[in-house]
């Protein structure tokens, strides 16, 4: 994956549904289960004061009623996604996810 349309497609292949929502806005509901992600952070690799590698990364969170859920599995068959933590909140787990592209 290079670009965020296609980690979006990506996302979306991995949960089975179109729930997956980039900064989404609170005035939004979501459906469950989904997958939520934002930018986390840019990094830029450098070399005879150029940029020349820029790598974004994203914090992935799937929620899902379900506390063994296998979307997990699927997520973490991406390139360099990485788990996070798991919390409960609402009734609904949270898996947090890591992904650099």
């Amino acid at each position: 994956m290079r670009s965020r349309s296609e980690l979006h497609m990506a996302l979306r292949e991995a949960l089975g549904s179109q729930y997956v929502y980039y900064q989404v806005p609170e005035s939004i509901k979501l459906q469950y289960p989904c997958i939520v992600y934002d930018l986390n952070d840019i990094n830029n690799i450098q070399a005879d004061d150029l940029k020349y590698i820029r790598h974004d990364s994203y914090l992935l969170t799937l929620v899902d009623y379900d506390p063994d859920s296998p979307i997990v599995d699927k997520l973490l068959d991406l390139p360099y996604c990485k788990f996070d933590r798991v919390f409960k909140s609402n009734q609904l787990y949270h898996f947090t996810f890591l992904i650099h592209l």
